[in-house]
């Protein structure tokens, strides 16, 4: 992996973000949002594959790794994060490949009207996400539809119980709700250090904001290219999402279901989504410079 560089971008409120930023400068840029419970480590794949030919920009949403906690937790938070970080490591109208996974992706959405995004999203790749419906739709619990299963979804998914130390049934039971059965025993190794990291209280703070979500308007109003990518196994954010997405892009290249494969998709299958973000840079980044 190439050597990190790390900055401070400080968001609308004052909140300090922690980013990394890795690759040539010069690069082709490509700016990475991770998801609820997770952390700039989240993306160490597509880091590693990236960094030797493109300007890699990864931040750590605010709560999460070294981002500090704040009392602001919205999806207008979201929105002045990921603008305060274009802002800081971009030049006036450089353009990037802007990627999203689960709650990264929803920060997209929720910026697709920002001044900042429009001036510098190239293309969007929006990987495991959702707009509206998140407790509803989710089949982590397996009940039947209704209003009994979006109770105890929201339930657990809103607890606000410590996850505790990384134990083989904690790597388990993560492993069940968040990735397919056949993901390689390091991934889900990888994927629950990562989420039991993540501090109770801020877990708990998001997913009373993501239970809440409704951005399905924001989606008509992402005008630049816009990739989706869900594994069909998706308990969190399951298919029906990411083809509900698509339906309404102004400007969707297509849905990319990978089979079998849960919500981690960035780390279950990190060569597909490194790819694509290669595809998009290379079709839409440099059509862009200048304009």
């Amino acid at each position: 992996m190439s050597a990190r560089r790390d900055l401070t971008a400080v968001s609308a409120d004052g909140t300090s973000l922690h980013v990394e930023v890795y690759g040539p400068q010069g690069a082709p840029a490509v700016v990475l949002a991770h998801g609820w419970t997770c952390s700039t480590a989240f993306w160490a794949e597509q880091i590693r594959e990236l960094a030797a030919d493109h300007r890699v920009i990864a931040y750590d949403q605010r709560g999460h790794g070294r981002t500090p906690a704040s009392p602001a937790c919205s999806t207008d938070t979201l929105a002045d994060d990921l603008e305060a970080v274009l802002t800081a490591t971009l030049a006036r109208g450089e353009k990037a490949v802007i990627a999203g996974h689960s709650m990264g992706g929803m920060t997209v959405l929720a910026a697709a009207t920002r001044d900042a995004f429009r001036e510098h999203a190239a293309a969007v790749l929006l990987c495991s996400t959702g707009a509206s419906g998140l407790v509803a739709e989710s089949t982590v619990l397996p009940l039947r539809a209704g209003r009994l299963r979006t109770w105890l979804t929201g339930h657990v998914l809103g607890s606000r119980a410590p996850l505790g130390p990384v134990t083989p049934v904690a790597k388990r039971i993560l492993k069940y709700a968040t990735m397919g059965a056949g993901s390689a025993p390091h991934m889900v190794d990888a994927c629950a250090r990562i989420v039991h990291a993540c501090p109770r209280k801020v877990r708990h703070a998001w997913s009373h904001v993501l239970s809440l979500l409704d951005l399905d308007h924001r989606v008509r109003e992402l005008s630049v290219p816009t990739a989706v990518i869900v594994g069909t196994g998706d308990r969190l954010t399951p298919p029906v999402h990411a083809h509900r997405i698509a339906a309404a892009l102004p400007n969707c290249l297509g849905v990319t279901e990978l089979p079998g494969l849960g919500h981690m998709t960035p780390v279950e299958a990190p060569g597909v989504v490194t790819g694509r973000i290669r595809e998009l840079v290379s079709t839409y980044s440099q059509l862009k410079e200048g304009a």
